[in-house]
């Protein structure tokens, strides 16, 4: 598996890695949604929170019509970024959260948000193996 783990498994995980990469490509979402900037971010906001992680700053991008939305929440503990495609229901996730923040929570927080119907996730540990910490 190349050192990559289900979501499920992250709590698991050695606790000597720096911190947890979480990629979630969810599907099935509704397109008013994914084209809503200010709804995704008060999600990503909140999940945030949720996993226990410090919100810093936000930033979110519509498209404009018809077109998708591309934001980042930067967190003291690294970050979550999202883009949108409303034209296929779906949304790709990149969550990396360092210290005591919990990732696993902050994706199933935002799919359960957008009421996604498909999830696939990607979760690795991060860290050079050897080095201090």
């Amino acid at each position: 598996m190349n050192g990559v783990l289900p979501v499920s498994e992250l709590a698991a995980a050695p606790r000597d890695a720096y911190g947890a990469h979480v990629l979630a490509d969810l599907g099935g979402i509704a397109a008013y949604l994914l084209r809503d900037a200010p709804t995704l971010e008060s999600i990503l906001v909140k999940a945030a929170k949720q996993a226990g992680a410090r919100v810093l700053s936000a930033h979110f991008h519509h498209f404009g019509g018809e077109h998708g939305v591309t934001g980042v929440v930067l967190l003291a503990e690294s970050h979550i970024t999202i883009h949108t495609w409303p034209e296929h229901r779906f949304a790709a996730l990149d969550i990396f959260m360092c210290g005591n923040a919990r990732p696993d929570q902050a994706v199933e927080r935002i799919a359960l948000d957008l009421q996604a119907e498909v999830k696939n996730l990607r979760t690795c540990q991060r860290g050079i193996a050897g080095s201090p910490r």
